[in-house]
């Protein structure tokens, strides 16, 4: 008889041969800019999330950068009034994403800077790319996409990570970035995106709710077993330098087979807004015991093949229960 109660014994013996461990170097933390000076605006699907103008941002990195964190990525939130059919906000030289990458770098320049590259958060149609025929047209999306890119990368971003899940977007970004060797600027690709239901308070978060249809057609349909192999392949061959998979929990096999198959590349993965909304309201409703159930969650994206986790409860575990 295998005795294997004596690995389990007490906490002293359980910590030895435990070989998954968490630190503030695994997190990415993610934030959410909008226009104005002065404001903190709390988003009631996501407690304890907020919205940043530039300058409170750079007290709340502050906080970030003393835990231990220090890697974000940042979503840009504009008024509607400024939307247009284009999402011309998102790629101007002068954007709020633009302009947020300057001030934090000067004050904070060791910060890894992570850019969202997705034009849905600008458009008036909430779609992440152009339309044509009530249809996002892929390659006329292409060029606004490494031009967003390229902006964020000449205001000093170390990452762009494109996420409107258009064909060839990696190629198009990698080519744009290259016409200035200069730019050591890396692409942390959303690989395999999947179309979810668990991102409904981000939507909230960011404004960024479609007004018609929903993003199936560009996103991945999770009834598929290796369409996110595939897309994470053809994301490397086109240049991305880190990958992703989107949402975490639900897609735990994706992650295990997708760091299985490319062991060598830097594998991150997203735990959504629904992910974080959902623990939250149940450990709200003491249904569940917080603290452990997001340790547990965390490590078993880790256990999966992770290795960077983008999380809203980085903050709170490193300051609450990481004891």
């Amino acid at each position: 008889m295998k005795r294997f109660r004596q690995y389990r014994t007490n906490a002293a013996v359980r910590d030895k041969y435990a070989d998954i461990h968490l630190n503030a170097q695994d997190f990415i933390y993610p934030y959410f800019v909008e226009e104005g000076e002065g404001n903190v605006t709390p988003i009631p699907t996501m407690p304890g999330i907020n919205r940043y103008t530039p300058d409170t941002l750079l007290d709340d990195v502050k906080e970030t950068l003393e835990l231990g964190i220090n890697k974000i990525l940042l979503f840009g939130v504009i008024p509607t009034s400024e939307k247009d059919e284009q999402g011309s906000g998102a790629y101007s030289d002068h954007s709020l994403i633009v302009r947020t990458i300057k001030t934090l770098k000067e004050k904070y320049p060791a910060l890894i800077i992570i850019t969202d590259v997705c034009l849905c958060e600008y458009t008036n149609h909430g779609h992440c790319g152009l339309l044509h025929d009530h249809d996002v047209d892929n390659d006329t999306t292409l060029p606004l996409l490494a031009e967003m890119a390229y902006q964020h990368a000449l205001a000093g971003a170390d990452f762009v990570a494109p996420s409107a899940m258009m064909d060839g977007q990696v190629e198009a970004i990698r080519k744009k970035l290259n016409e200035t060797p200069s730019l050591k600027t890396k692409i942390l690709a959303y690989s395999a995106k999947y179309a979810s239901a668990f991102y409904g308070p981000f939507r909230d978060a960011a404004e960024s709710t479609p007004s018609f249809g929903d993003r199936k057609s560009y996103q991945m349909d999770f009834r598929t077993r290796n369409q996110g192999l595939e897309e994470i392949a053809a994301d490397l061959e086109e240049g991305a330098d880190w990958t992703m998979v989107k949402p975490a929990m639900p897609y735990l096999d994706i992650i295990a087979r997708g760091k299985e198959q490319f062991p060598d590349i830097p594998m991150v993965s997203y735990q959504v807004s629904g992910e974080y909304a959902m623990l939250k309201a149940a450990a709200q409703a003491q249904f569940l015991d917080e603290p452990r159930v997001v340790y547990e969650s965390l490590i078993a994206i880790k256990r999966a093949g992770a290795d960077y986790i983008i999380t809203y409860y980085a903050k709170e575990w490193l300051k609450k229960w990481n004891q």
